[in-house]
């Protein structure tokens, strides 16, 4: 029987077989833990029935064990280089097709209606590089997809600030707009030694249970966000400074001190000790106030 993909002996053996070298600016780490490949998946909740989109497949250890589980994986690699490697370690996985795309540039919608049309979930996953997290988590949960969850690995710290509760020194406006989309839970923490080449800090696994609808009703969504940003521009200073400097300028301020009365909300507090839901009713008052 065929080695795992991620086995540390067959990883090295296929990266040497193709000349590989790593490139630091794709921030290219990969996994070679058998377990947590398996653990990634049972977190996915991936059956025989649902598509999987990967981002970042890298030589396909992560793909091998969902090819397994689901019915059919569309995964994306920005790294020409790769393309022969995969072509390689997939040709045993039918179900497996390999896009040399950037995720950030691509029409996922359409990808999802051309090549997931008998599926029942759509579950998208892979190891995201520490420089495009952000964007590309915040990218699909923006679009409003028809996905059911997300699982992905990343830096700790930034998993930590996905999952973050009010008061806590993770907690911002990443948290805010992340929990607004989903439901996003750490769901473990993955020592750095279990990669090639080793990261500098430890990674860990969230998954995203996607929202019907957001946890909180807010009138105008874009100015919501503009508020909330506005709010945690510098973390030190009090929700009256920061938004009296960041969205609504010195000459309103009688707005903003009525915005925050009628909202229920201390000018003296900081931004991080808001809630979602307070941050909606701030937004909602303060568009009435300030248009």
């Amino acid at each position: 029987m065929a080695r795992d993909i991620a086995a540390p002996g067959r990883t090295k053996e296929i990266l040497e077989h193709h000349g590989f070298s790593f490139k630091k600016s794709l921030g290219q780490n990969f996994l070679i833990d058998r377990n947590i490949l398996e653990k990634i998946v049972l977190t996915s909740k991936a059956g025989a029935e649902d598509g999987v989109i990967e981002i970042g497949p890298g030589i396909g250890g992560l793909t091998e064990h969902f090819a397994k589980a689901a019915k059919q994986v569309e995964a994306f690699e920005i790294d020409g280089r790769l393309l022969p490697v995969l072509e390689e370690t997939m040709a045993p996985c039918k179900n497996v097709r390999i896009w040399n795309e950037d995720i950030l540039n691509v029409d996922i919608r359409r990808v999802l209606s051309e090549n997931f049309k008998n599926v029942q979930d759509i579950i998208v996953t892979g190891n995201l590089p520490y420089y495009v997290t952000t964007p590309i988590i915040m990218n699909l949960l923006e679009q409003r997809l028809p996905i059911s969850r997300m699982v992905f690995m990343m830096q700790k710290e930034v998993a930590e600030r996905l999952a973050a509760e009010p008061g806590s020194k993770d907690y911002g406006s990443l948290s805010i707009a992340a929990q607004y989309f989903a439901d996003p839970v750490k769901t473990m923490v993955v020592p750095k030694t279990v990669f090639i080449p080793k990261p500098n800090v430890d990674s860990a696994v969230v998954r995203f249970e996607i929202r019907d609808t957001p946890p909180v009703e807010v009138e105008d969504e874009a100015f919501f966000f503009r508020v909330i940003k506005a709010a945690f521009a510098q973390r030190r200073k009090t929700i009256w400074n920061n938004l009296q400097h960041n969205l609504t300028g010195r000459d309103r301020r009688e707005e903003l001190a009525a915005a925050l009365q009628e909202a229920g909300i201390d000018s003296g507090r900081r931004g991080e000790t808001l809630t979602m839901q307070e941050f909606a009713r701030l937004s909602t008052f303060l568009k009435r106030h300030l248009h």
